[in-house]
């Protein structure tokens, strides 16, 4: 089954689904939308996409495409999405699923009564060393369930590209968002605690702006946030993200009452943790030979992989993709469970009311 796919928003990150979707084959891209129809226009021209225009309905009633892609700003995810599967077509929603909680809940529960798919943009849960975390979490190598997970998320400040549009206009589409600029950008971490907590979660937050963010006319955007979680079952979390740590970290850390596994992003690497004790002046050598080792062999199965053709930077957003695609051919359930996509969105939700930035950003 050749899947016929449709994007609307044709920004930036629409340049990656189109490359992703031609990577994996079986499908073809019929059609692109933008609100400004020249964004539209030089997609198509860029990738030969027959298809061009600047109203969603027109679109899908012309094309009645498989698959819609929606890489808008968050704002219109939910009506373009609610509009998309009306017409019958699966969606793949870029980060943030939604602004709300709510509308969450209210795309799923629509996907599943019109037996269509819908997924989430979280395509750093599907690098490669996070399918290998997840494949040895399943094996049992925590020796039991995960007892805390920690998350660091980083954005860098140096390159003001992206945040000078955002500090000089008030009307700009992330000022809008409840969370700003932690609204567009901390999904992919609070995904990462969503997929193993349950959903009796109490959460405690914290933000502040840095003097970075200050000196560059911040006003009331913060940068720093920090939030710890604990659920029903009495697994812990932390989750910080920040514009100032450096080298900045994108990790992730998952706890077991045995051992531990830590995911470095950066360097796509998964460091495995075992426990264990050592005596007298052992304790001093062994266990840093051990994550020597560690590394090393990261470096190694990375540098097979980069043999192999697997190694791609957006690795993630193409294994996502595949997935999904996968699902709607063979009417399984999608990559992402609705659970956790509706439970990243409460975590933000309960977050954003927690910090309330203010006039001052203090």
């Amino acid at each position: 089954m050749k899947l016929r796919i449709a994007i609307i928003g044709c920004g930036k990150i629409a340049d990656q689904h189109v490359q992703a979707a031609h990577r994996i084959g079986n499908c073809e891209i019929v059609a692109v939308c933008d609100r400004e129809k020249l964004m539209a226009d030089q997609l198509a021209e860029r990738f030969k996409i027959p298809g061009v225009f600047s109203d969603a309905e027109e679109m899908l009633k012309q094309f009645s495409p498989d698959v819609v892609h929606i890489t808008t700003p968050p704002l219109g995810h939910f009506p373009l999405a609610k509009l998309c599967l009306e017409h019958g077509s699966n969606v793949y929603l870029e980060k943030p699923f939604t602004v709300t909680a709510a509308e969450a809940k209210e795309l799923c529960a629509l996907a599943e009564k019109k037996n269509l798919r819908l997924t989430a943009g979280h395509n750093y849960q599907f690098t490669l060393e996070m399918m290998e975390m997840r494949r040895l979490v399943a094996s049992g190598f925590l020796g039991g369930p995960p007892v805390h997970l920690e998350c660091h998320w980083a954005y860098d400040l140096s390159d003001a590209t992206y945040v000078a549009p955002i500090l000089g206009s008030k009307t700009h589409w992330v000022r809008l968002l409840p969370g700003q600029l932690f609204h567009n950008l901390i999904s992919h971490g609070t995904a990462r605690l969503a997929e193993f907590l349950d959903d009796d979660v109490t959460i405690s937050a914290q933000a502040h702006q840095s003097a970075r963010m200050k000196s560059l006319g911040g006003q009331e955007v913060q940068d720093e946030l920090r939030v710890l979680l604990r659920d029903g079952k009495g697994t812990t979390a932390f989750f910080c993200f920040s514009t100032q740590i450096k080298p900045g970290m994108n990790s992730f850390r998952i706890c077991g009452p045995k051992n531990s596994l830590l995911v470095e992003n950066g360097s796509g690497s998964l460091i495995l943790n075992r426990a264990g004790s050592h005596k007298s002046y052992l304790t001093y050598f062994v266990p840093p030979l051990k994550a020597a080792r560690e590394h090393l062999r990261n470096a190694r199965v990375n540098f097979m992989d980069f043999l192999r053709g697997r190694l791609h930077q957006d690795f993630g957003m193409k294994e996502l993709i595949e997935r999904f695609y996968t699902s709607i051919r063979e009417k399984n359930e999608p990559p992402i469970p609705y659970r956790e996509i509706v439970l990243t969105a409460r975590i933000m939700d309960e977050v954003f009311a927690q910090i309330k930035p203010t006039d001052s950003g203090k």
